[in-house]
């Protein structure tokens, strides 16, 4: 038998002569959902973030993280609605495919595959150095080498994503909630309602060191706190109710991490200085220790160790599904959309980026792994804006049933732009090679797509939604 899958211009064969395709399994529900978001992103709450006040002072670290919590209240609810509506594997990269086009859609596929694996990366990168530091400080100093940490969690989490989606994302969402409840403990124990007890907000907070440019600065790594709330979508075509699902998981998660964002900036501003907390690596760990407890330093060393997991857990299933879907739709090579026959996941795809992740994380320094997150993240939402403005103009509201309708369109997607134009200025002030080497890097991916590889995709195959025509056309 001759294989046509990758000759240019190819024809689908007949369905009665094609084989039965495996498709992944309907098993999740909102919990689930809550928890990949969730999961991905409460990281950022343990380390990272803090990054932002080395650029500032703690002041310009909170205005990054409430304008980093409007960018993402925007990019949940615009998600919400589309995802709803878009229910396929791939997320953000089905909705473009089927809205604005396919140069866009393997563009954004793109952004999601690196801006996950980097998160998984930088995730694999604080374990390691989290192991180290609690050994150090139980007097095992010099025993363990966190290399080996790094590689042993992105290949058990990989093996885990490899046996099913259900156990994988009950797991998330266990881990999840003991991760935000040590955040909470943690609240708890410096005493919020009697302040200058425990932390001492009147002599930490400095102002503003570096002036209004420091809230500038320091909206890069504000994004920290939420990034990766949008891989909900990337479970829509594993989720039972996609119109109920996708948004209650999507929009609660948003809900939970605005909370934990003031909560963990509040712990963390009042109880060191900046110039520390702006560059530590386990902030809340840190601030665990301060307090003297021994059994909550242990509970924020579980609490921070279960939200690396998590967060790395959830970006394995995320960047696969999105890679899955573009090898599926022959964006890439379609041996990347097999699905496995028994545990009925994308297999190949999870397997793919397991020495990807390993090479990234032995070498390369944690600020550079959550730069090349947040910049893949920042085009991806530049692309989501302009996605939902289209899609409300081709199919008004009228016109197709959606699971959910954001508000006050169309000014999410105005204020998603603005912001994320905010940031580009921002991450090219402290890293502007990356930004330039990054944009490079798309422009000759983008090239390559265009000239070679769609040639191999099966136009007709590419959408699947049963939409009337556009409107206008």
């Amino acid at each position: 038998m001759v294989d046509i899958s990758n000759t240019p211009g190819a024809v689908a064969p007949s369905s009665a002569s094609s084989p039965t395709r495996v498709a992944l399994k309907r098993v999740l529900g909102p919990a689930h959902v809550w928890g990949l978001g969730v999961g991905i992103v409460l990281v950022g709450e343990f380390m990272g973030w803090n990054f932002a006040v080395g650029k500032g002072g703690a002041i310009a670290a909170l205005t990054a993280c409430w304008l980093a919590g409007i960018l993402y209240t925007c990019v949940a609810m615009i998600d919400s609605e589309v995802t709803s509506t878009v229910a396929a594997a791939g997320g953000q990269y089905a909705q473009a495919k089927h809205i604005i086009g396919p140069l866009a859609a393997f563009n954004v596929g793109l952004y999601l595959v690196m801006a996950y694996t980097m998160l998984e990366v930088s995730n694999a990168i604080v374990t390691g150095d989290l192991i180290q530091a609690f050994a150090a400080n139980m007097g095992l100093e010099g025993e363990v080498d966190k290399r080996a940490y790094m590689v042993l969690t992105i290949v058990f989490l990989s093996w885990l994503n490899y046996r099913g989606v259900l156990a994988t994302l009950t797991l998330n969402y266990i881990i999840t909630a003991i991760a935000f409840a040590a955040i909470i403990a943690l609240f708890v124990a410096v005493n919020p309602l009697t302040p200058g007890t425990v932390v001492m907000h009147d002599q930490l907070l400095t102002g503003l060191p570096y002036g209004g440019l420091g809230i500038l600065a320091a909206m890069h790594f504000g994004l920290w706190f939420y990034l990766g709330i949008e891989g909900t979508t990337q479970a829509a075509e594993e989720v039972r109710s996609p119109a109920r699902s996708l948004p209650l998981g999507t929009l609660t998660g948003i809900m939970t991490l605005l909370i934990a964002a003031t909560i963990t900036w509040y712990i963390g501003s009042g109880l060191m200085p900046w110039e520390y907390l702006g560059q530590a690596v386990t902030p809340l760990y840190d601030a665990a220790r301060l307090t003297g407890s021994k059994p909550l330093e242990v509970f924020l060393f579980v609490g921070t160790l279960f939200a690396t997991l998590a967060s790395a857990n959830g970006c394995i299933n995320d960047a696969s599904r999105a890679w899955f879907a573009m090898g599926r739709d022959r964006y890439m090579p379609v041996w990347f959309g097999g699905v496995h026959p028994t545990y009925r996941t994308p297999f190949r795809s999870i397997v793919f980026f397991v020495p990807i992740a390993i090479l990234f994380a032995i070498s390369t320094p944690l600020d550079q792994t959550i730069t090349l997150s947040i910049l893949s993240g920042l085009l991806g939402y530049t692309i989501m804006a302009i996605s939902v403005i289209v899609f409300r103009k081709k199919w008004p509201l009228d016109s197709i049933a959606r699971g959910y309708i954001h508000p006050l369109h169309p000014l999410p997607a105005i204020l998603l732009l603005t912001l994320c134009a905010i940031t580009y200025v921002a991450v090219f002030l402290g890293y502007g090679t990356q930004l330039l080497a990054m944009m490079v890097f798309y422009i000759v991916a983008s090239v390559w797509f265009a000239l070679h590889r769609y040639k191999y995709c099966r136009r007709g195959e590419q959408f699947t939604m049963p939409w009337p025509k556009p409107r206008g056309y």
